[in-house]
């Protein structure tokens, strides 16, 4: 109990002190309201139960299950498909893993405990569970909307993109098997832009996006991409505007269908000529790359966005949670399968991978086969240079390695002229594709040489549909929560509201410049602003409002004290890492000049191009917009300019203190004095504090995690009705660690 408090002073002073049981109740420890009962003035038999805070009306989850898979649903997403696996390659295959994996154990797993434990405790969306953690750092929560609406507008173009390939997957042969047949009179000539290139890229260059070559031409809507987006749009506003009840059983299918599809891709894959050479090649360690600090710093971004940190979606899922649920267990297993689907998907993409690279190999051998017989039969090249025992007709890759040396050695002059390729398995391996490159170019284009390839496109596209509608339940539902639990709006209206606000502003990504509108908010809008907001959550509740009574909240909520590991990871670890990363990422920023993969439809290839000046202060823009709210709410507090949302308390906890409060106002004078206002009360034992039943171990520091955690506000300001000329002043307590 603290020492300047009313209880302390009446046990050493003979004046006559007077305490509302609101001061009492901000002093003592928190009630079992399932376990625990109150003998109100002593008085045999008369008890009151308090009603648990979660029948407050509140929405809550069906199942354990259906919580579970709906968090898994929002934290797997395309990136643990096409995002992970480029890292992974990138930055030395199978040596990329343990750099990734002492990371999440090092950040990812306590700090996505942390944002399921302030969730369920406080059982608010993002803007609640901020403004009563430290209401000065109330922008947190404002700041997580609006990075939620950035990354909805463009996320949802993708899952737009997804969805016009799955419809075109319906036919025999997939339409970006083969490039265009241009017909002039009775001529009739290969699309000229699709010889150059591919046929899946050209599909997806032109017929789909049918790109300009810079951002400043808009080149107008993409009619095709616009009624893809307001598909997607109409679906995702179908799963949320039911709330949890609907978007839960969507999980269902959501969440689970993915896995199906991998697996039969990954049993398919397998049985595919090459898909050992893929897979040994993704698992092939370059133990030097982990002395590289941006193998570090991209694995440390990875885990930090795989488990959708700092988006709120975490929050106000787990804050339909009971009050005790097992939040420490739901965070381990979620990362783990967060783990586990990335390398599943990485499995099954090199798995296929390396059997276009065996097929685009082979390729390469046959049409420099044909450039040495024509050598040969020109005489520019000596017969004498073909080992005997070469076959042409079943040229071999070894073969041809053995004849390329030869060649190579004996014209070594004038090598370069013949126009040989080296036609390496490890080359093309080593092509490092992410992104859309990589769902609806390299993927797509290994597909069509599969048997029965239309459906096995359709099960891929349908899965990246599953998967992007996941996260964007889990976006949309870390707008919606903090709004609908702020403010007083009927959900249903509101939901709709947002998906045509959203609808009209995605137009932006399906003009025919709008890829690179997705590129510039996939670089600018989320990265530094997030890791910002994830920071200061961490500084909120670790060093503002303490780590020691963050981990007694949590062994009074879960019923056992995490291990100390979680503390030194809030209190010191992640912090710095976090720090690190913020100065690595602006950096980062600062060295690489802003510019994005532009199509040049002359030369059938990507170019990258430099931002224009106006763009630029878009990207700059996006960053700012996305961090204002942290120093607007800060100022505005600190000088009292707007109110600290504390008079607006959580359904929870509004219900039970209130509940608590117009029980005990008839019997406070007594309980407080004695039976008689003028009597002293009987001394209590200091393990005996007030309110807790007897035996009951008292809370060391008897602040708990609720609405006047940081400055004393709400409740402690409630007068006792039976002394209503002697106003008690609040004490307020010290948001310390």
């Amino acid at each position: 109990m603290r020492t300047n408090s009313k209880v302390t002073q009446r046990e050493h002073t003979n004046e006559h002190v007077t305490e509302s049981v609101a001061d009492l109740l901000a002093h003592e420890e928190p009630l079992d309201y399932k376990n625990r009962s109150l003998n109100v003035g002593g008085v045999p038999g008369k008890k009151i139960v308090l009603e648990p805070p979660e029948n407050d009306g509140r929405p809550a989850w069906n199942s354990k299950l259906q919580y579970i898979l709906a968090q898994v649903g929002f934290s797997v997403g395309l990136g643990n498909v096409w995002r992970f696996l480029y890292l992974c390659q990138k930055n030395g295959g199978g040596a990329y893993l343990v750099p990734y994996f002492i990371l999440l154990i090092l950040i990812g797993i306590p700090l996505f405990f942390l944002e399921l434990a302030v969730g369920q405790k406080i059982r608010r969306g993002s803007i609640g569970v901020w403004n009563y953690a430290c209401p000065r750092l109330g922008g947190i929560g404002v700041s997580s909307l609006m990075v939620c609406g950035f990354v909805g507008l463009y996320y949802n173009v993708i899952i737009g993109w997804s969805i016009f390939y799955f419809f075109q997957s319906f036919q025999y042969p997939l339409p970006w098997a083969e490039c265009p047949i241009r017909r002039n009179g009775s001529l009739a000539i290969v699309e000229p832009e699709c010889e150059k290139s591919s046929a899946t890229t050209y599909f997806w260059y032109r017929q789909t996006l049918n790109t300009t070559s810079t951002i400043a031409d808009s080149g107008g809507l993409n009619v095709k991409m616009t009624l893809s987006l307001l598909v997607a749009w109409i679906i995702v506003c179908l799963a949320v505007i039911r709330g949890i009840a609907s978007s839960g059983k969507v999980m269902y299918f959501s969440s689970l269908f993915p896995y199906v599809v991998l697996f039969c891709f990954l049993v398919r894959g397998l049985l595919l000529k090459g898909a050992v050479d893929g897979i040994a090649h993704m698992f092939t360690p370059k133990l030097e790359k982990m002395l590289e600090p941006q193998v570090w710093r991209e694995a440390a971004t990875q885990v930090f966005f795989a488990l959708g940190l700092g988006f709120g979606g975490v929050i106000a899922f787990s804050s339909y949670n009971k009050i005790d649920n097992n939040c420490h267990f739901d965070a381990v297993l979620v990362s783990f399968i967060n783990f586990v689907t990335s390398i599943l998907a990485t499995l099954v993409v090199f798995a296929v991978l390396g059997f276009k690279a065996n097929l685009m190999n082979e390729k390469c051998v046959i049409e420099n086969a044909e450039k040495i017989l024509g050598y040969l039969n020109s005489n520019v090249l000596s017969h004498d240079l073909i080992p005997p025992h070469v076959n042409f007709s079943q040229l071999s890759t070894v073969d041809y390695a053995e004849i390329y040396g030869v060649i190579k050695t004996v014209k070594e002059g004038s090598f370069a002229e013949l126009g040989l390729d080296p036609c390496v398995l490890e080359d093309e391996l080593n092509k490092s594709v992410q992104g859309t490159g990589l769902a609806f170019i390299a993927f797509t284009e290994a597909m069509t040489h599969f048997p029965a390839s239309p459906f096995w496109s359709v099960m891929f596209f349908f899965m990246l549909i599953n998967l992007g509608l996941g996260s964007m339940i889990g976006t949309m539902t870390g707008i919606t929560t903090p709004v609908l639990d702020t403010y007083k709006v009927q959900k249903e209206l509101f939901t709709v509201c947002c998906c045509i606000i959203a609808f009209f502003c995605g137009l932006l990504f399906v003009q025919r410049s709008g890829n690179y509108f997705v590129t510039m908010f996939d670089d600018y809008s989320a990265g530094l602003p997030l890791t910002v907001v994830v920071i200061l959550e961490n500084v909120s509740v670790a060093w503002i409002y303490g780590t020691k009574r963050f981990m007694q909240d949590l062994e009074d909520m879960l019923g056992f004290r995490p291990n100390a590991f979680y503390f030194y990871m809030w209190k010191y670890v992640s912090p710095c890492c976090l720090i690190v990363l913020i100065m690595a990422t602006v950096i980062e920023m600062a060295i690489s000049p802003p510019g994005y993969n532009a199509w040049v439809e002359e030369l059938a290839q990507e170019r990258f191009q430099s931002y224009p000046p106006w763009a630029l202060a878009m990207c700059f823009s996006l960053i700012v917009v996305a961090m204002l709210p942290l120093p607007i709410v800060f100022i505005a507090r600190h000088f009292n300019l707007m109110s600290d949302g504390s008079n607006k308390l959580s359904v929870s906890y509004r219900k039970s203190m209130m509940k608590d409060i117009s029980n005990l106002e008839v019997d406070e004078t007594r309980f407080i004095l004695g039976k008689n206002p003028g009597e002293t009360p009987s001394p209590k034992s200091p393990s005996q504090a007030y309110l807790v039943p007897p035996g009951t171990k008292p809370l060391e520091n008897p602040n708990s995690l609720s609405a006047n955690s940081c400055y004393g506000t709400g409740l402690q300001n409630t007068i006792s009705p039976t002394t209503p000329t002697t106003p008690v002043t609040p004490t307020v307590p010290e948001c310390d660690s």
